[in-house]
């Protein structure tokens, strides 16, 4: 007598576990196949770990509820904020110096400049901080946007995001083309942002 004889009705059926013969599952689904049940991986699909998923926020990916790519006009704007919040500082204490001096037309930078450039110095490097750790400067925070690496949605770490600031010098030489790409770019990503894989989305206020 052999197990599964089809000319014997009495034939004894495998237990259970046995090599070769995988458990059913739900309507005679073998166990040991991870669902979807015996569909091969085609089409870009990829099983991810139990209670892991690719991330939903990223432009092109379908989904509801993605965060969209930041307008031109607000990457602008969180610019200009940084810029005056770095910058301004530096030229006002500057210009005290001018005021303080017997010769406005001749004076040289005094004291109250080399405090300005100190500032200027100390706050740049701390915007950068900021926008590698949290993705966000102080003009991206008002402005609610962030700068996020394009593969998984993280922040960029400090190390990226220097190199993300030198990469905008590419933007500037072929007549500042790369600053206006974002108009007409799907992603709205400038040079920089391409060769460093990061795009800037808008956030929800917090």
């Amino acid at each position: 007598m052999s197990y599964g004889d089809p000319h014997n009705p009495y034939a004894r059926q495998p237990p259970h576990g046995l090599p070769g013969h995988p458990q059913a599952g739900p309507q005679g689904t073998p166990r040991d196949i991870p669902p979807p049940y015996g569909v091969p991986p085609r089409y870009g699909y990829q099983q991810q770990p139990y209670g892991m998923y690719p991330p939903a926020w990223m432009p092109g990916m379908p989904g509801p509820g993605l965060p969209p790519p930041a307008h031109w006009g607000e990457r602008v704007g969180a610019w200009m904020l940084d810029l005056m919040i770095i910058v301004a500082p530096m030229y006002a204490l500057g210009f005290v110096d001018i005021v303080r001096s017997d010769d406005p037309a001749n004076a040289d930078p005094g004291p109250f400049f080399a405090v300005g450039v100190a500032y200027f110095l100390v706050m740049g490097f701390y915007q950068l901080y900021r926008e590698g750790r949290y993705g966000q400067t102080t003009g991206k925070k008002v402005l609610r946007i962030s700068v996020r690496r394009q593969a998984d949605g993280r922040t960029l770490g400090f190390g990226m995001a220097f190199v993300r600031k030198l990469a905008h010098i590419v933007d500037s030489l072929p007549c500042y083309l790369g600053w206006l790409w974002p108009l007409w770019d799907v992603r709205r990503q400038t040079f920089a942002d391409k060769m460093c894989s990061t795009v800037v989305i808008k956030v929800a206020k917090g």
